[in-house]
């Protein structure tokens, strides 16, 4: 097929840096400086994934440093033992990727926890934040009672630009100026292109979080640049595209077709032909009459995101606080 229209734009969109990889690798480019190590137990999916240069931010399209991902499948069946099991190993992991970034035990934290608590799909920020042991106030007022094993942890929910009429970033950078964190931490909802990784997979990321970067805004990011200290970000994809998922329906039609006549030529025509981006961009087109492309979250939003946020809050309350134990964080989940 040959056209003269730049298919960069109709590029499947996903915020997982372990998506972009795998996208890189089924289309067969070569992926220098993109480091990866998984492990796999009670069924909990660790990836470990750093991008080590400009090449490997290029090959991937995904800015250089360090991302964690994991997944958990079955977090939707609402298995509470599950859910423990998956906060004591993020938990365990993000005391280690705090160390590697070496943030000292008693550095003061700030939560941010982006979003709009009036939509369920971008509610996982203030959730997180509602459910968060916040502790700068004993050390501000009382510090002699403060029990040992304990920091200085603040949270704050900032709101979306359109009910406060301010940038995130500008809030937090206020914020920032007066209660003077060593680091920041930043929760926010993304998108996948793929809907079984949504409500299952969270990414812990040195690299900062753009606001609204799940639904395509492009705004001022929370990041080490912009707020003058180190930013963990910590997202979970709680939407896809409707574009990106009607495109995978096809590769999935494909499969089925492939598995049950061999040849798909004929039931699947020209679109069998097409690259997957010159594929997107009909399924775009398409869809172009409706003047935006939909979201789609599945319809048990509500319970998924209460859950997940539930284990990211638990874990964050165990490895920032040592006389929380992270080898156990039942007693902190529910």
């Amino acid at each position: 097929m040959t056209h003269d229209v730049d298919l960069g734009r109709y590029a499947v969109h996903t915020d997982l840096a372990l998506e972009a990889k795998e996208m890189a690798e089924e289309a067969g480019n070569p992926i220098p400086g993109v480091l990866t190590e998984t492990s796999e137990a009670d069924g909990i999916k660790v990836t470990r994934l750093e991008v080590q240069n400009e090449a490997g931010s290029q090959a991937i399209g995904k800015v250089i440093g360090k991302y964690v991902t994991f997944e958990v499948p079955e977090l939707r069946t609402h298995d509470s033992e599950l859910g423990d099991k998956v906060a004591t190993r993020f938990a365990q992991e993000f005391e280690r990727f705090l160390q590697q970034l070496s943030v000292p035990a008693n550095a003061s934290v700030l939560i941010v926890g982006l979003g709009n608590w009036n939509v369920t799909p971008d509610a996982l920020g203030p959730l997180v934040v509602e459910n968060t042991m916040v502790t700068r106030q004993f050390f501000e007022l009382m510090p002699d009672q403060v029990a040992p094993g304990y920091r200085a942890v603040s949270a704050v929910a900032p709101g979306v630009l359109g009910i406060t009429g301010i940038e995130s970033s500008e809030i937090v950078q206020g914020i920032i100026e007066k209660t003077k964190p060593d680091v920041v931490i930043a929760i926010d909802a993304l998108a996948s292109r793929s809907l079984e990784r949504v409500n299952t997979t969270i990414q812990i990321a040195d690299t900062g979080i753009h606001p609204g970067s799940g639904i395509g805004n492009k705004r001022k990011g929370l990041t080490k640049d912009i707020l003058g200290v180190p930013v963990v970000a910590i997202g979970v994809p709680t939407v896809v595209y409707a574009s990106t998922l009607v495109n995978s329906a096809f590769d999935m039609m494909k499969e089925h077709f492939r598995k049950e006549q061999g040849d798909t030529s004929q039931l699947m025509g020209l679109i069998d032909q097409l690259a997957e981006q010159e594929r997107l961009a009909l399924v775009k087109e398409v869809l172009s009459p409706l003047k935006h492309d939909l979201l789609v979250t599945p319809k048990e939003i509500d319970q998924f995101i209460e859950d997940i946020a539930n284990v990211i809050a638990s874990g964050l309350n165990a490895a920032l606080h040592e006389a929380v134990d992270s080898s156990n964080v039942a007693a902190y989940t529910h």
